[in-house]
């Protein structure tokens, strides 16, 4: 085998809908990966057997389409039904994106905040869903942004609004202990319904000039016109950045590199970050951050309109 080195690879396993599968061959500094996606559409025991029969065949696992854990605060909670997806899985990590969201996504917007194309600071900021976003809504925050937090609008159907963390933080402690109880398709779309448009209180969208957060929400609930809009996001396709460009989006920002046409979810970029780690993870948010330097691992800024 001489010195070269073996191919990673990587495969995200996602209760999202199977239309959005992908596969692609990276090569990061003389490194060969391997990733993969495979939607389930919504089927939790056909999920829980391909992440199963994958288990020690591959370097490390994401999951998609739900999450492991959201966070408010210190507090971390845990979704029961995503659990047990996982719970005979001894060989493989598997990493639900929520390490890479504190670490890169914060870095992103510091980023952001930093240069010229995306004014943060001053902008109305709304951010879908802040407690699977924690690292973004306190990035936002102290680069000066006035952020809507949408966790009650968008996953709950509450039309209460939120403007603090600590208003968020109160809100989880109170509800997360009963939703992280639920089945996961009450309050995240999955399967055929992440293709499914529902306009939910469309001012808020309306009101604000950069939308953020996470994508199924912001195409599922957004109006069919967002002109002028900056958008913040990641796992868009080809298909989903056309439906961006007729909306009249002006700036499409990935936290997560475009390849083949499409970001990839924080699932699948943790998955390869902790593979190239030799397997071992979660890691902390300092070795991420470490880790997406010497990869030079890239957000990607597009302009969809006409840039001024």
């Amino acid at each position: 085998m001489g010195e070269s080195k073996q191919a990673k690879h990587i495969i995200s396993i996602s209760l999202g809908s199977s239309k959005r599968d992908a596969s692609a061959v990276l090569e990061l500094a003389g490194q060969k990966v391997h990733i993969e996606r495979r939607g389930t559409d919504g089927d939790f025991h056909k999920a829980r057997q391909l992440i199963e029969q994958w288990d020690g065949k591959v370097d490390a696992m994401g999951l998609g389409g739900t999450d492991l854990y959201v966070y408010a605060g210190k507090e971390r909670y845990t979704f029961r039904e995503s659990a047990r997806l996982i719970a005979n899985v001894h060989h493989t990590p598997v990493l639900d994106g929520s390490g890479l969201k504190n670490s890169l996504e914060r870095k992103v917007i510091h980023e952001l905040a930093e240069g010229h194309e995306i004014p943060i600071k001053g902008s109305k900021v709304l951010l879908v869903c802040a407690v699977d976003r924690f690292g973004m809504a306190e990035a936002l925050l102290d680069a000066g942004a006035q952020v809507t937090f949408g966790d009650l609008i968008f996953g709950l159907n509450i039309n209460k609004p939120l403007y603090s963390l600590k208003a968020l933080a109160w809100w989880a402690k109170l509800l997360a202990p009963v939703v992280t109880k639920l089945p996961v398709s009450w309050f995240y779309p999955m399967g055929q319904e992440q293709e499914k448009r529902v306009l939910r209180y469309p001012e808020y969208f309306r009101e604000s000039d950069i939308i953020a957060g996470d994508f199924h929400y912001i195409k599922k609930f957004m109006p069919d016109s967002l002109p002028g809009k900056i958008i913040i996001t990641n796992t868009v396709t080809a298909a989903d950045r056309e439906m961006l460009r007729k909306a009249g989006v002006k700036i499409l920002v990935t936290t997560t590199p475009c390849i083949k046409g499409r970001s990839f979810g924080t699932n699948v970029m943790e998955a390869l970050l902790v593979a190239l780690h030799d397997g071992k993870g979660p890691l902390s948010a300092a070795e991420y951050l470490r880790l997406i330097e010497h990869y030079h691992i890239k957000s990607s800024v597009e302009y969809l309109g006409t840039k001024e």
